[in-house]
């Protein structure tokens, strides 16, 4: 750029400096260190949230799961269950971290099942802020949540109250993903009329879930082709195009043989349900979406949901950035700590 502000193009004759190979190099530093994310999945006790999760990353997070019964039931709180899992794939790393909340909708009275999921998020919140203070801040890990699917059961007629509420408080929290559960249960016709049903209801009671982002100019075809198709369902009155949002999925950890290929599905005495076939549910649509959106899933964490709760949190300290006054002393010694 010149003096005057105006913008200089260099021609292939003028030379070639070499600034157009930052992109491999930033693209080989990230690849170095490893991407993570945090998943967490809400939904009541039964809707199969952690066979699906098996499913996505073809991983088993749930080994040996303990099922309470009915009694320890009645009284039961929330429980919060983190499990992180390093995954490898052509050489790229991801730790992925999925948080699981046993014991969510399971009481008799679940009026207040998800404060403790509340006070979770802003607890990571807390710990990324206290962090990004330090003084040591090279190695921080990210465990704020990036990505929240809330499950809804497919034996009902739309939303309960208790998910109204759940979404209602959590929105400007957390991406909120609302998932129907085992599709399986449902016709084609009563899975596009639960879809629309829950659609009308989110936008009634004005909860904001995950809205996906537009597809740059710049973006190959795929991608573009990718967004528009997932992008449509938000518009639920426009009843000739395919509603995948809310994805009704279904997930199954068992392989089964179909015509000589192995897939993997749930085997009915009337044919079998195939876990990866777009005509049998959304599982596909939202393994793409999570897979081609996590980077701005973290994008909007960051810059919306965290930026939010730290102005919040800036507020209630009544220590504005721009008028804080500290004891240099105290964190002097602070920071001291933190290098030992």
């Amino acid at each position: 750029m010149s003096q005057s502000g105006e913008k200089v193009k260099f021609s292939d004759s003028a030379g070639y400096v070499g600034f157009a190979n930052l992109p491999n190099q930033v693209h080989r530093k990230s690849v170095k260190k490893g991407f993570e994310f945090t998943l967490m999945v809400v939904g009541e006790s039964g809707l199969g949230k952690s066979t699906l999760i098996n499913s996505l990353f073809l991983t088993d997070l749930y080994p040996e799961r303990y099922i309470p019964g009915a009694a320890e039931k009645i009284e039961r709180t929330v429980q919060i269950e983190a499990s992180t899992v390093e995954i490898e794939e052509r050489g790229v790393k991801l730790r992925l971290t999925v948080v699981d909340t046993p014991g969510y909708g399971d009481a008799i009275n679940s009026q207040d099942c998800f404060k403790t999921i509340i006070q979770y998020i802003d607890n990571q919140f807390e710990r990324y802020l206290h962090d990004e203070s330090g003084l040591n801040r090279r190695h921080i890990i990210d465990n704020r949540v990036h990505c929240c699917f809330y499950f809804i059961s497919p034996f009902g007629h739309g939303l309960k109250p208790l998910d109204v509420e759940f979404m209602k408080a959590l929105h400007g929290k957390v991406n909120i993903v609302p998932v129907i559960a085992k599709a399986d249960t449902l016709t084609l016709k009563e899975r596009e009329r639960l879809k629309r049903r829950i659609l009308d209801e989110i936008s009634e009671h004005g909860i904001r879930i995950y809205q996906l982002p537009d597809a740059d100019s710049d973006e190959d075809e795929e991608f573009k082709e990718q967004t528009r198709v997932l992008k449509a369902s938000f518009t639920p009155h426009l009843l000739f195009l395919l509603h995948y949002i809310p994805f009704a999925v279904i997930g199954s950890n068992q392989l089964i043989e179909v015509k000589g290929k192995k897939i993997r599905g749930r085997l009915y005495p009337w044919g079998v349900v195939e876990v990866e076939n777009p005509e049998h549910n959304d599982f596909l649509k939202l393994r793409t979406m999570l897979v081609t959106h996590m980077q701005d899933l973290q994008e909007v964490t960051q810059d919306l949901h965290y930026e939010n709760f730290r102005s919040e949190r800036l507020k209630r300290t009544g220590k504005p950035v721009e008028e804080e006054v500290v004891d240099k002393d105290r964190i002097l010694q602070q920071k001291e700590a933190e290098v030992r």
